[in-house]
């Protein structure tokens, strides 16, 4: 059995038909690339993974359980047991990166001692250990790129969505982070949605490619 399945999923906003009657099975531990022209319905699939998105017609099961069906959001972002990374990250600009990551967990009631035992750790994982006092602003845009994969990651959720995060940096600085991410996935297993139009992050990330185009599988 598949891990997600999308199932006859279509989604509108307003006139424009945004996904088409999509259908798309995802195994667990995954590394699936969205991949297609701005405006395909990449990032709308990402957000009805999330269930920041409610499909008009279909359903989506996660790990068995339908989450989404037909108009109604059966089950919330917060227990979908997933972290996503936006394209604009989205970090809060008056924290620190250590309150950034402990935002999550303390909505999640991880106890104190671990959720910073859980901070240390993923920073670690991300060569940031050093950054845990700084905000936003102080850090380089490959640093915050970072920042957010470990927020999203902290939790240890058992999908990570990632929508374009790499398309405003330099080629070392996406190599680095791409050797990053690949290494936290064979860590903890998590399966990988990700969304580009970069041929180079498909082919350095992907352990399969779907193509998209008009808001369905080409």
């Amino acid at each position: 059995m598949s891990y997600i399945e999308v199932d006859r999923v279509s989604k509108c906003f307003g006139d424009r038909v945004a996904i088409n009657q999509l259908s798309l099975h995802i195994h667990r531990s995954e590394r699936l690339v969205l991949f297609g022209p701005s405006g395909c319905g990449k990032t709308t699939v990402l957000r009805l993974l999330a269930g920041l998105e409610i499909p008009e017609q279909g359903s989506i099961r996660i790990d068995g359980r339908v989450v989404a069906s037909s108009g109604k959001n059966l089950v919330p972002p917060e227990k979908r047991d997933l972290g996503m990374v936006f394209q604009d990250l989205a970090l809060w600009p008056h924290m620190t990166v250590q309150q950034n990551l402990m935002f999550g967990l303390n909505a999640r009631r991880v106890q104190k001692h671990e959720a910073k035992v859980r901070v240390c750790d993923m920073l670690r994982g991300v060569g940031l250990e050093h950054r845990i006092d700084a905000k936003p602003h102080q850090l380089s845009g490959g640093e915050q790129q970072r920042v957010a994969l470990a927020r999203a990651l902290v939790s240890r959720p058992s999908i990570l969505l990632m929508d374009e995060p790499l398309s405003s940096l330099d080629d070392e600085r996406k190599d680095a982070i791409v050797s990053d991410l690949l290494g936290l996935q064979s860590q903890f297993g998590f399966t990988l949605v990700y969304v580009t139009h970069d041929r180079v992050e498909t082919g350095l990330l992907a352990s399969r490619v779907c193509q998209m185009r008009d808001g369905r599988i080409a």
